[in-house]
């Protein structure tokens, strides 16, 4: 029940921060520097399993550990950590390989990936203390 109360916490919060950022903040840098790679219509499917498995991440790397101290800097710690090698490793792995990625979309999100996982696990902790 611990698990499936963080899960919940973490997905809602990480989704609808991350659809925000997506959709009011960084496109139109996605649009002026990689437009040429983007999707007209995303692939819908392949961003569930992302959110999914990702808020599964949170929960196991970040959230767990820091239940028994119940410390929030513990999971905002865990988040921001976990955040910046994954969302380092997607950014840092295109910007060697795909013409056109440029140093500025790796700092955007590697930096948003520590920020948003960070509240994600911060808001999962939250939700797995409600109710006992």
């Amino acid at each position: 029940m611990t698990f499936t109360k963080a899960f919940a916490g973490v997905l809602v919060a990480f989704f609808a921060i991350d659809i925000l950022w997506i959709s009011r903040v960084v496109r139109p840098m996605y649009d002026q520097q990689v437009g040429g790679l983007l999707r007209a219509n995303p692939q819908m499917g392949a961003a569930a399993v992302f959110y999914l498995a990702y808020a599964a991440g949170i929960v196991y790397f970040a959230v767990l550990p820091a239940l028994p101290s119940g410390g929030t800097r513990l999971a905002l710690l865990n988040g921001a950590i976990f955040g910046g090698l994954a969302y380092g490793t997607y950014a840092f792995t295109n910007y060697a390989v795909l013409k056109g990625w440029t140093f500025t979309l790796v700092v955007a999100d590697v930096a948003w990936g520590i920020v948003l996982t960070a509240v994600a696990a911060a808001c999962g902790l939250f939700a797995a203390r409600l109710g006992g």
